[in-house]
């Protein structure tokens, strides 16, 4: 396969406390409910994880999904926290803003290397700033990271196997894009083991359906990973789209969907943040007496 046109949409996030969250990526990152959905079983994909059950996803973004990067955070009924594991490094964005709304809402903010700031989300998960205001209408993600236990084979799948382009490199890394434009996938290596264990995540990418059967010829016979084979799925009253899911050499999940079907589904809802507040409400934290949530917030401080 010569070329494949891809778009980076996401990145998917197992998230245990949708208010917490909801407070974090609103009031802390600055960025805005472009849709909400919920769903009565588990996806045929495991884009909601390896279970069977009620769920809901919510895009968070600093813009449309046809123009930003975005973040899905998969919220599974019952499941209030996930094992961290080392797959994930981290988000980088460009953002002095929400350093400013940290500092307002008295959000704990670490040190990191080459003067950025460091943010972690209520289930961990590590967002680097760089305080820097950037320019109105631009994309604030600059790249996510991910963790490899071989930069060599992984340079060899992502670039030969599935096309990306290579932005920038040193011993241990390297950056990859499918446009210079687009937010950046980083693949950094580590001296341990990868575990993925249950917070595991998932990137996302558009690509034209004429081109989803020769992704998966392509990593048939290369005897790579398929996850899931093409399948078709449905969200309740919006466009049907259609996902191969790929894994990488170190395990990590790679989604490609049909550019068509997503260009549809995936437009702003009017009315997305008030239909997760709705069900935020209902969540059972939010439900919880006084003095649970206090011995919650302590144990969690512990």
């Amino acid at each position: 396969m010569a070329e494949i046109t891809g778009r980076a949409l996401h990145y998917v996030f197992k998230i245990g406390n949708r208010s917490q969250n909801s407070h974090f990526f609103r009031n802390i990152l600055g960025m805005k409910v472009l849709r909400h959905e919920e769903f009565k079983e588990g996806c045929e994909a495991t884009c909601n994880g390896p279970y069977d059950n009620r769920w809901s996803k919510t895009m968070m973004g600093y813009g449309p999904e046809c123009s930003h990067f975005v973040f899905e955070l998969t919220y599974n009924y019952g499941i209030a926290n996930y094992e961290m594991g080392n797959e994930f490094g981290g988000v980088t964005l460009k953002s002095k803003e929400s350093i400013n709304r940290a500092i307002k809402y008295n959000y704990p903010i670490n040190e990191a290397e080459n003067d950025q700031k460091l943010l972690l989300s209520p289930d961990g998960y590590k967002f680097y700033i760089i305080p820097e205001y950037e320019p109105k209408d631009s994309d604030p993600v600059m790249d996510v990271n991910v963790h490899s236990s071989d930069i060599i084979a992984s340079k060899n799948f992502w670039i030969n196997l599935l096309k990306m382009k290579l932005i920038s490199q040193d011993k241990k890394s390297i950056l990859l894009k499918y446009k210079e434009s687009q937010t950046g996938l980083r693949l950094t290596q580590i001296s341990e083991t990868i575990n993925r264990a249950k917070a595991y995540g998932r990137i996302a990418f558009a690509v034209p359906k004429a081109q989803q059967q020769s992704i998966s010829d392509m990593i048939t016979e290369a005897k790579g990973t398929i996850l899931t084979p093409l399948i078709e799925l449905d969200t309740p009253g919006k466009e049907t789209v259609r996902v191969i899911i790929l894994a990488d050499p170190d395990g990590f999940e790679i989604c490609f969907v049909d550019e068509e079907g997503f260009s549809k589904l995936s437009a702003m809802e009017e009315n997305a943040e008030k239909n997760l507040d709705k069900y935020i409400k209902k969540d059972p934290f939010e439900n919880a007496s006084d003095k649970e949530k206090q011995i919650d917030t302590e144990a969690k401080a512990e």
